[in-house]
This record gives structure tokens, C-alpha cells and sequence, in this order.
């Protein structure tokens, strides 16, 4: 298929930016899942049973059977699966298949494959297996480099000052990067919630009992067997009280978790949005670019818009995700299996945001002198700091007297803040405390973090 024909843009407009993905959640991906869970559960039941001496060299082979997949294999499931019309026990079939092409295929025993197994073993296990590691190959680094890229920034401007506007309007003053700095901060305290959130599976049989395993074999402890298999061969919790289906519990949490960064950042979107509409920041001009259709002179903040918007949609699926995955009737319904194949969909659009924040973020310019002059014109935002020095000298009513002076329809300036300074009843050291106070340095500790 042609990208162009694509009907999701994360599959066509987006592809080169989602490409990464595709090794975790592209339909041949799940496939090859699913038979690396069969082959690793194979041989960890084989050694077991004691039911044939595997050689290194044998299990190498095993392996390969998934550790060189590739398209063709892919399409045989899919072929085999226009016969039984259900997709793990496709899989089945194929490893089936796949031992009759090995040298000691025959000698190997077949129905020890998918052995006292339901479907959900396989998919519980290969879609955790997925979102691990795909977080920690692809979505955390991503998360990882916006956090080190404002870092820089942050670093690189810490030292100017900044007026800061709260509903809206001028308030006492900050730096810039403290207010960069204070997204990296919450980023952290979320990705370091989000590392201690477990990958776990189900792995229990058709409702979660293992009574298939333990009446085939009763002197064996599966409930060991599938504790030390699931970790040890798959990198995974095992959950053990499911039904049929895995609880979903931790996944839902990790989605949780995501949709908490993203909106952080949907705040930051927002924010630099907002500080490139004041001319704060200037954006660096590509030639050949063009801002907009019929305007000549814009240059629009676009990558910051195509992040907020695909964080969005990320969050909204994250939300319906995490929602619906932990609930089902009884002990099975098939909701959550048409559900769950969409997890690659939100960390897709995910992927896209983080990657025109990075792009847009590289592109600023910053304005030092219009956030100076912001700072010069508002003059009365020192209200605050000569109101408090007053209060701490015991000057009567200062509140008061500072409202009055600043909450008139004339322009308060440096002149009207010395005067009235000049006309207070207080100590010449007070005087010249209240002085030192100007919109450029009163920013407390701002610039220390």
C-alpha cells in the first residue's frame, strides 16, 4: 500500500515519524510476538517435562523461527488463518509447520506446543512484552530528549528575567528558565511514577486456574513454573489472580502515566504559544518556507500546534484505553481484543508531538529586549515587594496604600514608584530597601534551581 492511500495520517502522512513503531506494533510485529511467547514457552515447558534433550544448538533454532522473522512468515499465519479464522491458533499451526522444516523436527514434540494453553497466555503476554519495549526503546528516549533539549534551554536562560502574567495579567516577575525548568521538574516526578509501574501478563489457562496444566501433570508446581517462565523468559510480572483475560490493571496505570506527561507538555505547547504571541520568542526562518497561503509575512508556530493537537488525540485514546481495558464480563468477553490492538495509536500520535516539540523548540529565538521592555513598563508589579517591606517595619496599612497608588487609570512608572516611596514616613534604610526593588530583580529565587 502506497502511504498516500493510507487512512490514518500516523500510518501515511505521519509514517516517517512513526516508522520506529512499526517493529512493536505493525500487525506482522504482533504476530511475531505472539510466536516468540509460543517458542520461549516451548522450550522452557520441554526442559520441564524432560520431554527431549534440547541441545543450544536446537534451542537456537527454536529461536530463529522468530528472531529471523520476516514479511513472508507474517502472511503464512495470515494464510493459515483464512482456515481456522482465529489468529493464535494460526500461530500454532505455523511453529507446527515450522518444526517439520527443521533437521530434528521430528523428534521434537509438536502437541507440547500452545500446551494447556488459552489464547489470552499468548496475547496477555506479547502486548506487555510490546509496550515494554517499546517504551524503553522508542517512547521513553523520546520523552527523555524534550526533557534534555528544555534542560538547555532552560540552563541557557536562567539568568533573564521574565514578567510573569497570572490570569492573564502582569504579576511579580520570574526568570525565564524557571519557568522552562518547572516542566522538566514535573516531567521527572511523572517518567520516575511511570519506571515504577511493573510490565505484567496473564499466563494461567482458559480461566486463569492453570487446571489444564495440573491435570495433565500434577506433581509439578506450575504456579512456579509460569512465575520464573514469565520472568525469566519474557522480562514480565506474572498476575496471579486473572480470569481468563489479564486484569489490565498496571497497563491501564502506565496509560494513566502517559497521559500525564502529555499533558505537561500540552502546557508547554500552550505557554510557548503564548510567549511567541507576545514576541518574547522569534522563530528561526527556513528558506522556502511558507506561513501561510495568503499572508506573506507570517511565520506561524506550527510545530507547537501539531504537538498540542496530537497530544491530544493521544490523551483522548490514552483515556479510553486505560478506561475499558480493566473491565469485562465475568470471566471473558472479547471487547478488550479489538481494544487493545490500538495501543500503538496513542504512542504513535505521542511520537509525532514530541517530535515537532523538538523541531519547534529548536527554532526559537528569544526577544531579550521586548521581555525587558515588558518588565519596564510594569512598574507596578514592585507593588508587591514594597508593600511586604512595609508590613515588615510595621508601616499601617501598606496593602491599602499600594492599591490606591496602583490601581489607577495613570501609568505607574519608575518616577511614580520613587515618589511615593519618597513620601513615606519610614527610616532612610527602609527608603533605601524599597528602592533597590525594581521589576528586573525582583524575581526571589528564581534564577537558583
Amino acid at each position: 500500500m502506497n502511504i498516500l492511500e493510507a487512512i490514518s495520517p500516523i500510518d501515511g502522512r505521519y509514517r516517517g515519524k512513526t516508522e520506529p513503531l512499526a517493529n512493536f506494533f505493525s500487525e506482522s510485529a504482533l504476530i511475531c510476538y505472539r510466536v516468540r511467547v509460543e517458542i520461549e514457552y516451548y522450550i522452557a515447558l520441554v526442559k520441564q517435562l524432560g520431554a527431549i534433550n534440547l541441545t543450544s544448538s536446537m534451542e537456537a533454532a527454536l529461536r530463529d523461527i522468530y528472531l529471523k522473522w520476516n514479511l513472508e512468515s507474517a502472511q503464512r499465519v495470515k494464510e493459515i488463518e483464512k482456515t481456522t479464522n482465529h489468529d493464535v491458533k494460526a500461530v500454532e499451526y505455523f511453529i507446527k509447520e515450522k518444526f517439520n522444516t527443521l533437521e530434528f523436527g521430528s523428534s521434537l514434540p509438536h502437541e507440547l506446543v500452545h500446551f494447556g494453553l488459552t489464547s489470552q497466555d499468548i496475547n496477555n503476554t506479547s502486548f506487555p512484552m510490546m509496550m515494554h519495549e517499546a517504551h524503553e526503546q522508542v517512547i521513553r528516549p523520546a520523552y527523555v530528549e524534550v526533557m534534555e533539549k528544555i534542560t538547555g534551554m532552560a540552563n541557557e536562560w536562567r539568568n533573564i528575567p521574565m514578567l510573569a502574567h497570572t490570569h492573564g495579567q502582569p504579576a511579580s516577575p520570574t526568570a525565564l528558565g524557571k519557568e522552562l525548568i518547572v516542566f522538566v521538574y514535573r516531567m521527572k516526578e511523572q517518567l520516575n511514577t511511570l519506571d515504577a509501574i511493573p510490565f505484567s501478563g496473564k499466563f494461567g489457562g482458559a480461566t486463569g486456574n492453570l487446571n489444564a496444566h495440573r491435570v495433565a501433570y500434577p506433581d509439578v508446581d506450575w504456579r512456579v513454573f509460569a512465575k520464573r517462565f514469565m520472568k525469566e523468559s519474557l522480562g514480565l510480572e506474572r498476575q496471579e489472580l486473572t480470569t481468563q483475560i489479564e486484569n489490565y490493571d498496571y497497563l491501564a496505570a502506565y496509560l494513566d502515566g502517559l497521559r500525564r506527561l502529555n499533558t505537561i507538555l500540552i502546557d508547554l505547547c500552550r505557554d510557548i504559544w503564548t510567549y511567541i504571541s507576545m514576541n518574547y520568542f522569534r522563530q528561526r526562518i527556513k528558506a522556502g518556507e511558507v506561513g501561510s497561503s495568503a499572508m506573506p509575512h507570517k511565520v506561524n508556530p506550527i510545530d507547537f500546534e501539531n504537538a498540542e493537537g496530537n497530544l491530544g488525540l493521544a490523551d483522548a485514546i490514552l483515556t479510553h484505553l486505560s478506561m475499558k481495558l480493566p473491565i469485562s464480563r465475568m470471566q471473558r468477553d472479547l471487547t478488550d481484543s479489538t481494544v487493545i490492538r490500538n495501543l500503538g495509536v496513542p504512542l504513535a500520535h505521542t511520537l509525532v508531538a514530541l517530535q515537532s516539540l523538538m523541531k519547534g523548540l529548536g527554532k526559537l529565538l528569544l526577544n531579550e529586549a521586548k521581555l525587558h521592555d515588558d518588565l519596564e513598563d510594569n512598574w507596578a508589579v514592585t507593588a508587591e515587594a514594597i508593600q511586604t517591606i512595609l508590613r515588615s517595619v510595621d508601616y499601617p496599612n501598606p496593602y491599602e496604600a499600594l492599591k490606591q497608588l496602583t490601581r489607577t487609570n495613570e501609568k505607574v512608572t519608575a518616577e511614580t514608584i520613587a515618589d511615593f516611596i519618597a513620601s513615606l514616613d519610614v527610616s532612610d534604610d527602609t527608603k533605601e530597601r524599597l528602592c533597590s526593588v525594581t521589576p528586573h530583580n525582583y524575581i526571589g529565587y528564581a534564577e537558583e534551581w
